[in-house]
Parts: C-alpha cells; structure tokens; sequence
C-alpha cells in the first residue's frame, strides 16, 4: 500500500505569554544527561466522529494551535533553546506545528500494520538531526494529518532532553484538557534538579550519534488470556522462589525469549527501564517534569539462557533487580557525586560478547485519556526505532490487554517471525472500534 503524506503548512507557535525572567533558566538534572541528543515519538490516532457531526478538521486544528500556545505558558522549557551548559533557555522561541493531508482514509492504514507508513505522520524523524532552526533544535514538535475520510493522526516528537515517558504523558493530557477549556487540573512541576543536581558527567559522551541498525518493527498483541497464561508459565508451583510475576516481567521474560533465540552471544542482558518518583522516599509528586527514570538490569550466561527453565530464571533475576531499585537505592544514586554508581552501571553492558535488549513500559500511562474535545484516541502508537532489540509496551484500549512494538534487525526476522512459541500467544491483527 502506497500511502501519501504531503505537508500543508508549518509554522511555530509560541507560547501565549511570556515566561517570567525569573523562569528564564531551565536546569537540567545529571539524570537529563544520559541519553543522547533524540526524541520521544508517539503517534495518537482519532477516528472522525459517526451518528451526529463531528467538528471539521480545519477547526480541530486551530483548536490545537490555540491550545498549545496556552499550554505552552505552563510547559514553558519545551518552547525554549538548548544550551551547551545543560540547561535550557526558556525563551518562548515555540514548537514547530505542521499540519498535512493523507491520502487515503483512515480505516485503510489500521487494517495491517505499517511502521513505515506510520513513521510519517511524525513531525520529523526523532533519531536524527530534528528540527533545527539556524543553531537551535526545537524541544517539541507536532505534526496533525487529515485523512480523506476526517480522522486524523497526531504525530509528537519531544526531546529527551527535557522529558521522559511520564512526563510527555503529563503534557499530552495537560493540552487535551486545556483544548477543552480546562486549564488548571494538571500543573507539572520542574523541581527535578532539586532531586538529582547537576555534577560533572564528562565522561559519558552524551553527543555521541545514535548507531542506527537497519530494523524492522514488530507489533505484538497479548490478550488477557495470553498474558495470564504466560504468567503462569513464567511461574512454578514446584519453585516457591518464584513469584506470579506481573503482566510486564512475564511479558518482558517472553519476548527475550524470542529474541536470544536468534543471538549466538555468550552472555546476554534485560535492562528495563524503571520509574523513579514513585520509588523515591518519599514518593515525589507524579507531574514532576524531566527524566526521573533508571533502568534495572538482569544479565544471564548462555547456559541460564538455554536453560529449560530460562523463562523463570529471567523473571526471578528482573524482578529481584526491579525491586532493587527502591528508595535506598534511589538515596544513593542522588549521593553518588562522583558518578561511581552510574559507571558501573554502564560498565556492566559494554562488553562485545555481550547481547542486550531494552524494555520500556508504557502500560500505566493513561495515554487513551488524551481528548482534545472529539473523542478518546482510537489508537495510541509507538513509531519503530532504528535499534535492534528496543521493546516499547503499552497498553491496548480496554486496558486488559498489552501491544509489544518490538524492534529487530531486518536480517532476523523471518526466524522471529517463524518462532513455534510465539505464534500461539500474540495477535497480530488491528482490531480499532
């Protein structure tokens, strides 16, 4: 299928207001520092209206324009310039706003999953140079596609720089309620700094450029029927070590399963990424703005990887490490002032022999929440990622089930799409209402 996106118009928008002076300068905290310079991308799809008149696409966009410039008064840094100090100038340059036409209807891309095809309804793309204007690089970017039929896709790019997994979320439902006229429920705060301060990360290379693998993307649908049953057997009866582990550790143990199966590597690694506010002691205030996150990590030998019981042993490793970053833990990476916590961290999975996969949970991000006034998103989407082995889960509509976006060298995957054990738990079928 050949699928058309031509860009109509673009523009910035500004913040509605100026920021104060005294919220000019945005500091970032050290754990702002450990990614490189990329965006977090999601897509959100809304199906035009049916049974009585929906509003017209033009309108839903000047809706979103005028929203965003309100909204952005409150989620000032991502309207500002990145500095070489680690901080952010918030200087109401704005976020970029494009808006472009599809050619086709909306029904006729939601029949069978095509990353390709939805990687276009993003602003840009988030792996590479973004959106620069002269020596800045935008912190946020929206891009609305229309379809022939009137539904139509949200495309977001955020900077990591600024911003994790939670707190795109934050602001997502923070703009959807401010587009329908409520602008005081969600009030992030930027207090972040104060948590984690800033401390000489050198020698981690932050502007490294992305090693970008030739992948293709997977989109895996578990049931709640498939995902009990795979709790169950990632469980033993006869191992009282060996708890019921959750939707997502079950799920995760899974799809490292089918992954290390193709990999020949004598040791291999989960790291999961983990968020931090409510882990911390105590808890911080869950709109806190940045990246609060860590990851926990599980690494197997070859011989627990072939393991007939590898599934449990992963999910008594993940679950020992998830657990492990708890408050104590969370105390000493804020006290960790020479970094000694973070390298070792970052030692542990820089050897060649090593083979690692990277999990990151969605499924507690109340992203079917966001309406912006016509409705809750038919469909919430993860673009693919140009790195092999990154898994994003979310969940699916009803909340009961969990879709796994799962990224993998283009060269493996006929032997994981053939995997015998994979097939019998995952749909891959898009059912939207």
């Amino acid at each position: 299928m050949v699928v058309t996106v031509k860009i109509i118009s673009k523009e910035i928008v500004k913040p509605s207001s100026p920021t104060p002076l005294d919220l000019e300068t945005h500091k970032l905290s050290f754990l702002d520092k450990i990614l490189p310079n990329v965006y977090i991308p999601i897509i959100l799809v809304y199906h035009a209206k049916t049974g009585h008149v929906d509003i017209d696409p033009a309108q839903k966009s000047s809706r979103l324009k005028l929203s965003l410039g309100k909204i952005l008064t409150r989620f000032y840094p991502l309207a500002g310039t990145a500095k070489y100090d680690y901080s952010v100038l918030c200087n109401d340059e704005g976020a970029e706003y494009y808006e472009a036409r599809v050619s086709c209807n909306l029904s006729e891309v939601l029949l069978t999953f095509n990353a390709e095809i939805f990687n276009q309804f993003l602003p840009f793309e988030p792996y590479g140079n973004g959106a620069e204007h002269g020596n800045r690089k935008v912190m946020l970017a929206v891009k609305y596609n229309i379809f022939d039929c009137g539904g139509v896709a949200i495309g977001i790019c955020v900077s990591h720089l600024v911003a994790d997994g939670t707190s795109v979320t934050t602001f997502l439902n923070a703009w959807s309620a401010m587009c329908q006229g409520d602008d005081g429920s969600i009030c992030p705060n930027f207090d972040a700094t104060t948590y984690f301060p800033q401390r000489d990360m050198s020698w981690l290379n932050r502007d490294e450029v992305i090693t970008k693998d030739k992948t293709v993307m997977r989109r895996l649908v578990f049931n709640k029927s498939s995902i009990a049953a795979l709790r169950e057997k990632a469980s033993s009866a006869a191992d009282s070590q060996v708890k019921l582990p959750t939707r997502v550790e079950a799920l995760t143990a899974f799809i490292w399963r089918r992954l290390i199966a193709i990999s020949k590597s004598s040791v291999c690694a989960v790291v999961h990424a983990v968020n931090l506010r409510e882990r911390m002691d105590p808890p911080i205030p869950k709109h806190c703005f940045g990246n609060l996150w860590f990851f926990a990590a599980a690494v197997l030998s070859r011989d627990e990887v072939d393991h007939d019981s590898s599934d449990r042993i992963l999910v008594s490793k993940l679950n020992k490490a998830l657990e492990g970053i708890n408050g104590d833990y969370v105390k000493k990476l804020q006290n960790d002032v020479h970094g000694d916590l973070l390298k070792k961290a970052f030692g542990e999975f820089a050897r060649d022999d090593m083979e690692t996969c990277n999990f990151t949970s969605w499924c507690r991000f109340p992203l079917y929440e966001a309406d912006f006034g016509w409705g809750k998103p038919t469909w919430v989407c993860c673009p693919s990622l140009p790195i092999k082995n990154v898994v994003v889960m979310t969940s699916t509509k009803d909340g009961h089930g969990i879709e796994a976006f799962v990224n993998i060298l283009e060269e493996d995957a006929a032997v994981f799409d053939s995997d015998p054990e994979l097939l019998p738990f995952v749909s891959l079928t898009i059912a939207h209402d």
